[in-house]
């Protein structure tokens, strides 16, 4: 998810906010709600991709062996999006092992299907779709602090590139003058 720059200045204040709770003025609070829907307006959409995706990996599932390489593809990019491949998408990989990719394929789907049986009969869910746990949220400069800041030694000044053999090209020489046509050649009337 990328966030445009109006939306970061949106959200850095929403985080202050968050570190010093004080009274918003109501533009403040429309921001901070318009941001939320988009946020939300994103989840769904990634929610329909995710269901397109799986709709169009069983549509190629049906289509085989003429659909070979898309379904590879399509499965690939499913499983790299958390799918947990089906006992169909094992059958369709062990009919097709005979191609590399086909069974390097197989070999991961049952890797991934083992653990996630394992996992459900250990009472546990598990979804590759989860989030990797976070890391620990800082505080912002200018936000809570609480104890004092330590004195920072000054930062090294920064080394100049070291120069390379071959000089910088003039302007000119990347981007040469234009050139003037040539004006036609004048026919002389005969006199």
């Amino acid at each position: 998810m990328a966030f445009s720059a109006d939306e970061l200045r949106v959200l850095r204040r929403a985080l202050a906010l968050a570190l010093h709770p004080a009274p918003l003025p109501d533009e403040d609070v429309q921001d901070c709600l318009r941001l939320a829907g988009s946020v939300d307006e994103t989840v769904g959409e990634a929610g329909r991709l995710r269901a397109f995706l799986l709709a169009d990996l069983v549509r190629y599932r049906n289509a085989l062996p003429g659909s070979l390489t898309g379904y590879l593809e399509l499965l690939q990019d499913a499983l790299a999006a958390g799918y947990d491949p089906r006992p169909e998408d094992l059958a369709a990989l062990r009919a097709l092992r005979g191609g590399p990719v086909a069974a390097a394929l197989l070999e991961r789907c049952q890797v991934i299907a083992e653990r996630s049986v394992r996992a459900r009969l250990a009472g546990r869910s598990v979804s590759a779709t989860t989030p990797a746990p976070r890391s620990r949220l800082l505080a912002l400069p200018g936000g809570r602090a609480a104890e004092p800041e330590k004195p920072k030694a000054p930062a090294a000044p920064a080394r100049p590139a070291a120069p390379s053999d071959r000089p910088a090209p003039k302007p000119s020489e990347v981007f040469p003058p234009r050139r003037r046509p040539a004006p036609p050649p004048q026919e002389r009337a005969a006199g």
